[in-house]
């Protein structure tokens, strides 16, 4: 299987393990997956960004109406 050629362009956020056991922890990261632009991705990754869990990957405006949602989700409880 070929592996996925990824430039990890800026790390936004990383969340802890859930548990000291876990081989993956969260990231949000802006990637370039195969010399494409930069996207928002959300996924797993190893402590060396050598192996990773599948993710979600999202334009600029996709990420912006995600986060406002949830934005206005918190606000409204």
């Amino acid at each position: 299987m070929k592996s996925a050629a990824y430039e990890i362009k800026e790390t936004i956020l990383v969340l802890p393990k859930e548990k000291e056991t876990d081989v993956y922890h969260k990231e949000l990261n802006l990637v370039s997956w195969y010399g494409k632009p930069e996207k928002y991705d959300i996924r797993g990754w190893s402590d060396d960004h050598e192996k990773m869990t599948k993710g979600i990957i999202l334009s600029e405006e996709e990420f912006i109406k995600i986060a406002r949602a949830g934005l206005e989700s918190i606000g409204g409880k």
